[in-house]
């Protein structure tokens, strides 16, 4: 009798959807706090923001090239811990910034002071610079801390489930991004108004404790798992059976697999498909994240209010919807053979129809003229099509490279995801901040003033897709595996 499968690899993918979730619900807490809360108490202008935002992307970045090693070298339990237990304490540190600034700001004795110092003085500018640099660190921890994510997550993919599942199983689990996004705006503004913005950093910041517990207690490679049987194992390791040409309980080759060393993995083609695709797309969905809600209340719709708080939840729910539907068509394409059933084609082609969906944004800035709602809506579906792009790029690394060193991979990936959002993120503040003090000097596209310099990102932003994604397939045209 046959043995009826379990499918214990679900709960690790809930697990690491929860892991996103949190993630993206820390990362956003300061894009949310900042139009209404921080910027006034601090004295920011939108450059001091796109500072803090771009060292946050550049230091996540550095922190990736390592993190993915570390990954693979202290192992996905472990890894995964100790980046929950850091990201989450540094989240928790972002309230004390006020507090601190005080004690470096002279003749601001509290944090009532800080908003009562008169706007362009000197005491506001010492107000912000020291604030500023406080935030700094608190955003280094965090990001040091959030880098373990997407390698520990995508290795932990490659353990649990065979090729063809991997990108819809990423897609469930990088869902977490827009799900944190989505929960973001419905929570965060209201704590930080009724409870003051640093009460807001340290209880989404303390939810990561609690998934360290789970963690602990429910994951084990599936070989070693009490929860998985038999059956599911055999479906799990199917691959490894096909490469070997028998069948297989359980994929051996793991325990001899030797990773590829660090800098050996830039001598491959796939490594430098992989570092252009995220460098040019990774920037995009990062300006969506910590600009949106600023860009919304630029059109009189601050986070805190009921319109704010529906525009924001109602772009991430587009992002949320669609991008899981979409990430099933990979495997909806093996299924039926397309390109012979092989996972990297169809995923190729799959990522070529979402490199379209980003040009939605395009139209976002003249449709606002009509309703604000256009904006929210067509940024959904552009930052949608990120999502779904985000899944199978992350899918490609687990058809090219051993299971061994695909954290490294997705480190080194990442970095370049993270420089390419630093630049997105400092330039796009520098030219907010610029635009809005030149006013009609600075057109676009029939705009001017700061609807130009969107006018302007959202171009850059809508066009990057295509650009890597041509860029990807000059470099590895076919399917090309990486051999250890």
């Amino acid at each position: 009798m046959n043995e009826k499968m379990t499918k214990f690899r679900w709960t690790i993918c809930l697990l690491l959807f929860a892991a996103t979730t949190v993630n993206y619900l820390d990362r956003q807490v300061l894009s949310l706090t900042f139009p209404e809360f921080i910027q006034p108490e601090f004295h920011w202008t939108d450059a001091h923001y796109g500072m803090i935002t771009g060292f946050f992307s550049i230091f996540y970045a550095v922190a990736c090239l390592f993190a993915g090693k570390f990954v693979d070298w202290m192992g996905t339990k472990k890894g995964y811990l100790w980046a929950i237990f850091l990201w989450s304490l540094a989240a928790c540190l972002h309230a004390a910034c006020g507090i601190a600034t005080c004690w470096f700001v002279d003749g601001v004795d509290n944090v009532a002071a800080l908003r009562a110092v008169e706007k362009g003085s000197a005491a506001a500018a010492a107000v912000a610079s020291a604030s500023v640099w406080l935030f700094l660190v608190c955003r280094g921890f965090l990001a040091l801390g959030e880098a373990g994510n997407f390698p520990a997550a995508i290795k932990v993919t490659a353990e649990f489930f065979p090729k063809k599942d991997r990108a819809f199983a990423t897609s469930v689990f990088n869902s977490g991004a827009s799900v944190g996004a989505l929960v973001a705006p419905l929570t965060i503004p209201s704590l930080a108004k009724y409870f003051g913005w640093e009460l807001a950093f340290i209880i989404i910041g303390g939810v990561g404790f609690i998934w360290m517990f789970f963690w602990q207690w429910l994951y084990t490679k599936p070989q070693k798992s009490r929860f998985v049987n038999a059956a599911e194992l055999k479906y799990i390791s199917q691959d490894d059976a096909e490469t070997s040409g028998e069948p297989s309980a359980a994929p051996a080759q793991d325990a001899d697999e030797k990773p590829i060393s660090f800098f050996k993995c830039f001598t491959f083609r796939q490594t430098w498909s992989f570092i252009a695709g995220k460098f040019f797309t990774d920037g995009v969905w990062w300006f969506y994240l910590f600009w949106a809600p600023a860009y919304f209340k630029e059109q009189g719709h601050a986070p805190s209010t009921p319109t704010g708080q529906a525009l924001v939840f109602t772009l991430y729910l587009i992002v949320t919807v669609v991008s899981i539907y979409g990430c099933k068509l990979p495997t909806v394409l093996v299924n039926k053979g397309y390109k012979d059933g092989n996972p990297y084609m169809c995923r190729m082609t799959a990522m070529l129809l979402f490199a379209f969906f980003p040009l939605a944004a395009l139209f976002a800035q003249p449709l606002s003229n009509i309703s604000v709602w256009f904006p929210a809506c067509l940024i959904g579906l552009a930052a949608a099509g990120h999502q779904a792009w985000s899944a199978n790029i992350f899918s490609t690394v687990g058809d090219m490279f051993p299971k061994s060193t695909i954290a490294s991979i997705t480190g080194i990936g990442a970095m370049a995801g993270g420089l390419g959002a630093f630049l997105v993120n400092v330039y796009a503040g520098r030219l907010f901040t610029y635009a809005q003090g030149a006013g009609k000097a600075f057109a676009f596209m029939g705009f001017e003033g700061k609807p130009a310099a969107y006018m302007v990102v959202f171009c850059v932003c809508g066009v990057a897709y295509l650009v890597a994604w041509c860029i990807m397939k000059t470099l590895v045209p076919r399917y090309s595996p990486v051999k250890a």
